[in-house]
């Protein structure tokens, strides 16, 4: 029966999704958008080395996402932030799931992010001309650990308040500046309704924005430079075969997007995020221990005391960040392959033992 329709009414609705398609085109140009998204040349082919870049973009999206849900019933005061997220975890519908996830995903976020740096930095990407490249994802980095931070407080609990107030604190031990930059933090001399606004404004809208603004920008740099490629190849050459972008590796990111939903969900079901009890500043017996992801941090303070505390509160991190700042510059050459870059390779590995070993 069906060959004996007529062809203009087998066609019917495709030939009005196309004129639609036709028309949408014609305004916005969708077709070259797609194209330049989706045919960008990867050499060497997909590979699942490359998915943690856009893992990275697809939890920031996801906390952007639950936390807007649980914006609609938090407060940001000290006398009612922890009442409305105990509102938000015992009444309101799947609250708690979706404050384990946001929760969850801000440790996923730092796995990824962890993950992404260590693999761009032995793939070698940030050689060549991506030296602004690296830099924008540095900034990404260091605005990542500052969204964590600010979150932390949001609950107002016994954990969060105490390991804010310990991370306060040691902003006041830089020189000149620290006293400032802690009552700009604070609010004043002390804890607050004026910190839970000022972390909550900066937590929702001033470092979302500006994330927002480098991930354009840090995507913006790629494209331009053009994916590094495997570390195989030769240091001064580039594979002949490469791949576009679409099917195979965008398969592979949906496939990884799916695997965190999948595990942050489970996750959130079985394990729900415990909320403590209210911050009391008068409970002097409480000892405050940060999330896991400043922990090797909040470890190596312990050997520095005394008139040393500003060598691993300033100094040691500063040497750090500068090294990661300078990496593109410091390290000129154009082999890319680990095995051949045998300081560079030391360094990193000397810094990510040290972390696991402080968080440890």
């Amino acid at each position: 029966m069906t060959d004996l329709q007529p062809p203009g009414k087998q066609k019917g609705p495709l030939r009005s999704v196309r004129r639609f398609w036709a028309w949408l085109n014609r305004r916005t140009g969708v077709d070259a958008l797609l194209h330049e998204a989706l045919d960008e040349p990867i050499p060497g082919g997909a590979r699942l080395a490359y998915v943690f870049g856009s893992g990275l973009l697809f939890l920031f999206l996801s906390q952007v996402i639950t936390g807007v849900f649980l914006s609609l019933y938090y407060v940001p005061s000290a006398d009612h932030a922890h009442v409305t997220v105990a509102y938000m975890v015992k009444v309101v519908a799947a609250g708690s799931f979706l404050r384990s996830i946001h929760a969850y995903g801000a440790s996923a976020m730092i796995v990824i992010l962890l993950l992404h740096v260590t693999q761009a930095f032995v793939f070698g990407a940030y050689k060549g001309r991506r030296e602004l490249l690296w830099l924008s994802g540095v900034v990404l980095f260091l605005l990542v650990f500052g969204m964590a931070f600010t979150g932390y407080l949001l609950p107002w609990d016994q954990k969060a308040y105490f390991a804010t107030a310990v991370g306060t604190n040691l902003v006041s031990e830089v020189p000149f500046i620290g006293g400032g930059l802690k009552r700009v933090m604070r609010g004043g001399a002390a804890m607050g309704t004026l910190t839970v606004s000022r972390f909550y404004v900066a937590h929702v809208f001033l470092l979302p924005a500006a994330i927002f603004a480098f991930v354009a920008i840090h995507i913006y740099l790629f494209r331009k430079a053009g994916a590094a490629g495997p570390f195989s190849q030769g240091p001064a050459s580039r594979m002949q075969t490469s791949e576009t972008f679409y099917p195979r590796q965008l398969l592979l990111d949906m496939g990884f997007a799916l695997l965190l939903v999948v595990a942050l969900g489970t996750l959130a079901h079985f394990s729900p995020v415990p909320l403590g009890p209210k911050a009391d500043p008068a409970n002097t017996q409480y000892l405050p221990r940060p999330e896991w992801y400043y922990r090797p941090m909040f470890q190596g303070l312990k050997y520095f005391t005394g008139p040393l505390e500003i060598v691993g509160i300033l100094v040691v991190p500063s040497i750090i960040m500068a090294l990661f700042i300078a990496a593109p510059f410091l390290d000129r050459s154009l082999e890319r392959r680990p095995w051949r870059r045998p300081v560079a390779m030391s360094v990193f590995a000397i810094l990510l033992f040290s972390f696991v070993a402080l968080g440890a």
